[in-house]
Formats: C-alpha cells, sequence, structure tokens
C-alpha cells in the first residue's frame, strides 16, 4: 500500500503525544511547530511561565499507557503527587481536603519537561520528521496540500497529506480553515475572571509548604492556588475578576491587597516578589471555546483546546486532549478490524474507512467534550467559595462515605473525572442520577426523624404539636 502521509499542525502537549501515535501505527509524520525546539538551551524558557501549572491524572496516563507504558513510567518520574487540597483561611489555619477516599491523586507536572519528553519520544520514531519556526498558513484539505511559513527566513514551503491534524491550540487557524469547509457550530466565551503568575521558592532548601497538596487560598469572587515544582519551589496564580484587577495597580496596592487576602502566601513569596512579578507577569485572559463537528471526511480532524479549549478549573485540559488522541486512535483501530485486518497499522486504512472514523470520533468526542468544558467551568465556584460551605463539605462527607461503602455505585463526581476514563457526558449523566437519589434519601431520613420525634413528643407531652402528617409536610417543603 503507498505511503500514507500525515501532517500535524502544533507540537505542544497534545500535538508530539498524535505524532507518536499516528507513528505508531505506520503513518509518515510531519510535524510542524511555529516556536523553536524547547529542547534546545538557549529556547528552554519559552514556555516556563506560559500559563498555569498542569496536573496530570488518569485520563492523561490511559493515553500515555495505551501508547507505551514505558513511556508512563518515565513520565511519572517527574511528577509530583497532590492526594488533596489544602485550604488556607484568612487566619492561616491549614485543611486537608482528601480528593478521594481511596487515597488517589492527581500529579503536578511541569509543562516544559513534559513536551521535551514527549517531543523526544517522537522523535525516536524513524518516520517522525519536527519542523520547527513553522506556522500554518492555509490547506486545501481536499487536495491534501497544506502550506506553511518559515518564520525565520520568512519563506513559504508547502507539503502534501493524506490527512491534516490540528493541535494548534485554542486560537487555531486548522479550525478556522474547517470552518469554511463545515457547517461547524462555534462559540467561544471569555469569562469575566483574569489570571497572574507568582512563584515561591525553597525555604530552607525544602519545600515552604506541603508539597503534596494543591492550595487553595479561597476568598469568595477569587482565589489564590499553588502547586508544587520539581526544584521545590511552587507555581501560584491569582485568579480574579478584571474589576479587581483594575482597583490593584501600584506597589502599594499590591501589597495591601496580599496582606489583606493572603497574609501567610505572603510571608512566603515575598512582598518585593510579589510586587515585582505582579508589574511583570501578564495578566492573561480566560476563555473556552466548543464547536462541532470536528472532522471534515477523510481529510482533517482537530484535537486538543483547537476543539474544545476550557477554563483550567478542573485540570481536564491536557488530560482531554490526551484522551482526544487515545479516543481517536480507539476508534480508527476499530474500523481497520471491522474491515478485516487483523493489524493495528491504521495507515492501512481505505479514504472510505478513515472518513468513517473521523465520522464516528467527532459525533462521540464533541458530547464528551462539551460536557467537561461545562463541568471546567462550574469548579471554578467550588475553588473559590464551595470549598469552605458546610453544605458541600457535608455532601463530600456523605458521598466519600457511600463510596467507600458501596465503591461501584456512588462514585464522587471529582472522582469520576479524575480517577477514571468514564466518559465525560456519563459522569455528568450519573452524578445527575446521584443527586437526585441522596435528595430523595435526605428528604426520606428527615421525613423518618420528625414523624419519630414527633410520636416520642405526643407520647411525653401530649397532643400539643402539630399532627405529624402536617409536620412531615412542613419538612418535606423545606427540603
Amino acid at each position: 500500500m503507498p505511503e500514507r502521509r500525515v501532517v500535524i499542525v502544533g507540537g505542544g502537549l497534545v500535538g508530539s503525544l498524535a505524532a507518536c501515535y499516528f507513528a505508531k501505527r505506520g503513518w509518515t509524520v510531519d510535524l510542524y511547530e511555529k516556536r523553536p525546539d524547547i529542547r534546545l538551551p538557549e529556547h528552554s524558557d519559552l514556555v516556563e511561565h506560559r500559563s498555569i501549572n498542569l496536573a496530570i491524572s488518569e485520563r492523561g496516563f490511559s493515553a500515555l499507557r495505551r501508547l507505551d507504558p514505558e513511556l508512563e513510567a518515565r513520565v511519572k518520574e517527574h511528577v509530583i503527587p497532590m492526594h488533596g487540597r489544602m485550604i488556607h483561611a484568612l487566619d492561616g489555619k491549614q485543611t486537608s481536603q482528601a480528593y478521594d477516599v481511596f487515597n488517589k491523586h492527581i500529579n503536578s507536572v511541569g509543562r516544559s519537561t513534559l513536551i521535551k519528553l514527549l517531543l523526544d519520544e517522537a522523535s525516536s520514531y524513524s518516520c517522525v520528521t519536527l519542523h520547527f519556526n513553522y506556522e500554518f498558513v492555509k490547506a486545501d484539505f481536499d487536495t491534501g496540500r497544506v502550506e506553511l511559513r518559515d518564520v525565520e527566513r520568512s519563506e513559504q514551503a508547502s507539503v502534501d497529506a493524506d490527512l491534516v491534524v490540528g493541535a494548534d491550540g485554542a486560537f487555531s487557524r486548522v479550525r478556522q480553515r474547517l470552518m469554511s469547509k463545515v457547517l461547524m457550530n462555534y462559540s467561544q466565551t471569555y469569562i469575566e475572571h483574569g489570571y497572574c503568575e507568582f512563584s515561591m521558592d525553597p525555604l530552607d532548601g525544602s519545600f515552604a509548604m506541603d508539597p503534596n497538596h494543591l492550595h487553595i487560598w479561597p476568598r469568595g469572587s477569587f482565589m489564590l492556588i499553588a502547586l508544587p515544582n520539581l526544584d521545590k519551589s511552587f507555581t501560584c496564580t491569582l485568579f480574579m475578576p478584571w474589576s479587581e484587577f483594575a482597583k490593584v495597580e501600584s506597589d502599594a496596592e499590591v501589597t495591601a491587597f496580599f496582606r489583606k487576602h493572603f497574609p501567610d502566601a505572603l510571608a512566603l513569596m515575598g512582598e518585593r516578589r510579589v510586587c515585582a512579578e505582579y508589574a511583570a507577569n501578564p495578566k492573561g485572559s480566560l476563555m473556552y471555546v466548543k464547536c462541532a463537528p470536528s472532522t471534515y471526511k477523510s481529510r482533517a480532524v482537530i484535537l486538543g483546546d483547537a476543539a474544545h479549549a476550557m477554563v483550567p478549573f478542573y485540570g481536564q485540559g491536557m488530560n482531554c486532549g490526551f484522551e482526544d488522541i487515545e479516543a481517536l486512535d480507539r476508534i480508527m483501530v476499530k474500523t481497520l478490524h471491522e474491515s478485516g485486518q487483523a493489524n493495528d497499522c491504521t495507515a492501512n486504512l481505505t479514504d472510505d474507512q478513515l472518513h468513517k472514523a473521523l465520522d464516528e470520533y467527532s459525533v462521540t468526542r464533541a458530547v464528551d467534550t462539551s460536557a467537561i468544558v461545562d463541568l471546567a467551568l462550574e469548579n471554578y465556584v467550588e475553588m473559590r467559595a464551595k470549598v469552605v460551605d458546610f453544605a458541600y463539605l457535608a455532601r463530600k462527607h456523605l458521598e466519600g462515605l457511600l463510596h467507600r461503602l458501596f465503591p461501584q455505585r456512588i462514585i464522587p463526581l471529582y472522582t469520576m473525572v479524575s480517577f477514571t476514563s468514564i466518559p465525560y457526558a456519563k459522569v455528568v449523566s450519573q452524578w445527575n442520577r446521584q443527586t437526585t437519589w441522596l435528595h430523595q434519601t435526605i428528604r426520606a431520613v428527615s421525613v423518618a426523624a420528625v414523624i419519630g420525634i414527633g410520636a416520642i413528643s405526643v407520647r411525653v407531652l401530649g397532643p400539643r404539636l402539630p399532627p405529624l402528617r402536617e409536620l412531615a409536610r412542613m419538612v418535606t417543603s423545606k427540603i
């Protein structure tokens, strides 16, 4: 069979892992990245402060494991386990909230470290060619002609491909081109909050705080978080409405703001550093993207943020992008097997078979990615406000107890998202059923308790209370 070539636009986390998957399945791979090679010493700092720290969990590890269990093991050598949230109160009191009753954990990992590992893995395949300093210009998906520009030499280049993969981020140019070929439903929404990053150095040669937690300073409408790094520092991120950022400009205002809301963090970071980094570091915007379909015939597909950018509050952006690749690979391999071939070389798919596989991926994946985009947005409210709310904590405790007793029947939302590979849409469906069941159970228990108390009161005190039926009605109307 003639050579099958895939052009991947974007050499970040999703693009580099996609290159490995396609290479393993027999494709000739050309990966184009507009930035320089960050593995070179002179470019190593290009992504150090690009955005919020990464948290990798089961969905991300599952995609690495399917490609190569040894790659998963190598990545795990560079992570720091985080077993729960450490909540910092205004008075400095710290309270740990475990992520899971069975001690499962998410993991902090450096963005540049992970990209370098994946680029090295891609480079290990002889059929992969990495092209740096090339930006996507346009593509004719029907003919497979992709045009690019060498940003260093300002020269045009072109390449022919059987398949074009867009992994070029939230502002994807491949997606823009795809929109001219399909009837795409597309939305891009900015939220009224931004972020700014800070750093916290080691203290006396060790971590300044417990490294096995994601630290949160919840303050209602805004919050500060901190994730550990392998060099024993923390990367801290302030999430806040733009209207609040506008009120904090001078060094004096920055210092006063941190003294009022994050005094313990300020003591560890240092006033001079906080002021300097607040002034120097960019204030990033937060947005989310939904689109469907994400494919065109047998010729193009977009993955990761290009198809479903999300706010970072569930730590699922990278994990979801990696799961995109695994989901696509599973469908392509399944389609190949259904054609009668016993091998996993998806480069052997015909155009019709590949078209079928991409269509199936687009339809099934859109439901799940839409669900996690919504969940990520909702989790912001939980992190900045609900983690100190009594009702939230009571439900968390009850669900944890029930999950321990019935681990297959009652599963907390966070556990389903972060520690399983249950499709996101099914996660939401199961969570809604559990919520209904819990409310009905609490309602029934409350009514039973009132009836019991009422019966005892009548026996002891006589008929001085409203009828039991009326008491039950009064209680259930409040639940």
